[in-house]
């Protein structure tokens, strides 16, 4: 494994930034360990290396740059998002000779910030479900073991970073497309408020289920990446200014206290109060993945945490979010796969009928049912800075299977069904992170959720980051693919 890969993001900046490497040598670095691990894993099917070559050289070099650039550091794209002059497929053979005339927003952002874009990463067909496969370009493997999913939506992007293919990957989450791969591939994924990563352009500008954001192999690298991310952005009317103090300080002053953040929910004095849930009340939950994440809360106890086994009340979350995820398919799906419906997943299909098919009482009902969960998750952050939960409710499993149909004797009635746990987190607009916590005794990965008060990713990634320091697992990554026993 060439050397640079082993860098963490960070590292890598700082040698650019010092000039002691060049955006080519990592670039070359880069193209080296995706033809050495692809084929494998299936993460990277579109690759733009000469573009990334030909960008570094018009690349200037910033007198004041912001927080957050990059220096020619070589990032991932997920598939769903344009880049300009690169194929971009949405993982549909509907759209598989598809080439960007344009950049989406967020994109335009990185380059701006100075990301080389090297790739766009696997996804399945227009992001619908939490495993990575498509008709058009088969089925991305899980590194822990390549029999096995890593999850999706944002599925490539984990793989890639997991090994090394890229420091850096974008990703997007509805249902938990940033968590789920994050918490599978034994990476960090974070999902920020709607309006922090500037999102666009789309049919639902005013959408704020779907977000974009980072994945890294490690917090302070997801931090980095946010910086570049955010800004205000007046396309879209959702976005949010960056903060006064970018999260790569945040997390660097927390990691040199050494303590636990304190003072985020309001009208309290003092300590760090987490409720814990095993599993909302909402679906069961594999004992071993429930037995590692409650293990990590331990930690955090460790850490001067108050840990209590108490969470907001989720009532409705699944009839709700199925009904919001519906309307959202028939409004932006549909009318791009009409008269084309027989080159698309029945997934997709039958998610944008189902859209299609909901009455005014039905939409009206899931609204107020997600006004329901708001209301009493906002009171819980008065008196709590964090919830936390496990990210799946089992471990990676068969990349055969098109979903998870059974858990504990309960099946799914739905392919989205037994996204329950991110997706009800999703429904309230607050951000949450995806964190490694340990290993099953098979050698998968588990993630911890932590979820903050809205718009708190600055607390958010600075517990994520005491709580990775005390675990000690990020020397694990990258990783080379592992092949089943």
């Amino acid at each position: 494994m060439h050397e640079l890969i082993r860098l963490s993001a960070r590292e890598a900046v700082a040698r650019l930034k010092s000039r002691e490497i060049s955006p080519h040598e990592l670039i070359d670095a880069a193209e080296a360990r995706v033809n050495e691990v692809e084929p494998a894993v299936n993460a990277l099917p579109t690759r733009c290396f000469d573009r990334a070559r030909a960008f570094v050289d018009r690349l200037p070099w910033p007198e004041d740059p912001p927080p957050g650039h990059l220096y020619g550091l070589p990032v991932a794209i997920k598939d769903l998002h344009e880049v300009a002059g690169v194929r971009c497929t949405w993982a549909s053979k509907a759209f598989a000779d598809h080439v960007s005339q344009r950049s989406d927003y967020s994109v335009e952002r990185l380059e701006a910030r100075g990301a080389a874009i090297v790739a766009k990463s696997a996804t399945p067909e227009f992001g619908a479900g939490a495993q990575t496969f498509s008709d058009l370009f088969g089925t991305t493997t899980n590194p822990w073991n390549t029999a096995l999913t890593p999850g999706g939506s944002s599925g490539g992007s984990a793989v890639a970073v997991a090994t090394g293919e890229v420091w850096l990957a974008d990703g997007s989450d509805l249902g938990g497309s940033l968590r789920i791969p994050a918490g599978f591939s034994g990476v960090v994924g974070l999902r920020p408020s709607p309006g922090r990563v500037a999102f666009g352009p789309r049919a639902l500008p005013f959408d704020t289920l779907s977000v974009q954001g980072p994945m890294g192999r490690d917090v302070a690298d997801v931090a980095l990446m946010l910086d570049a991310q955010t800004g205000l952005d007046p396309r879209d009317p959702l976005s949010l200014p960056a903060p006064d103090e970018s999260y790569q300080s945040v997390v660097a002053r927390q990691l040199a206290m050494g303590r636990l953040p304190s003072r985020f929910a309001p009208g309290r004095n003092g300590g760090c109060r987490i409720g814990y849930s095993r599993d909302l009340g909402l679906c069961p939950v594999d004992d071993e993945v429930a037995a590692i994440c409650e293990a990590a809360m331990r930690r955090l106890e460790k850490l001067g945490a108050q840990v209590e086994d108490t969470a907001p009340d989720f009532s409705g979350a699944e009839d709700c979010f199925q009904v919001l995820r519906a309307i959202n398919f028939a409004a932006s799906v549909w009318p791009r796969i009409q008269g084309k419906q027989h080159l698309v997943k029945p997934e997709v299909i039958w998610n944008a009928e189902k859209g299609l098919k909901h009455s005014g009482p039905e939409i009206a009902e899931a609204r107020r049912l997600q006004g329901q969960i708001y209301n009493r998750v906002s009171a819980f952050f008065e008196r709590h800075d964090f919830l936390a939960l496990p990210c799946t409710p089992a471990a990676p499993f068969d990349h055969r299977l098109r979903y998870l149909e059974e858990i504990q004797g309960r099946k799914f009635d739905t392919y989205i069904s037994w996204l329950i746990l991110t997706f009800a987190i999703t429904l309230t607009g607050t951000p949450a992170i995806s964190l490694p916590v340990g290993f099953t005794r098979a050698g998968l990965p588990v993630g911890l959720q932590i979820v903050a008060r809205p718009r708190g990713e600055a607390e958010l990634l600075a517990i994520a980051a005491l709580l990775e320091s005390e675990l000690g697992l990020t020397h694990l990554l990258p990783v080379n693919p592992k092949q089943p026993s």
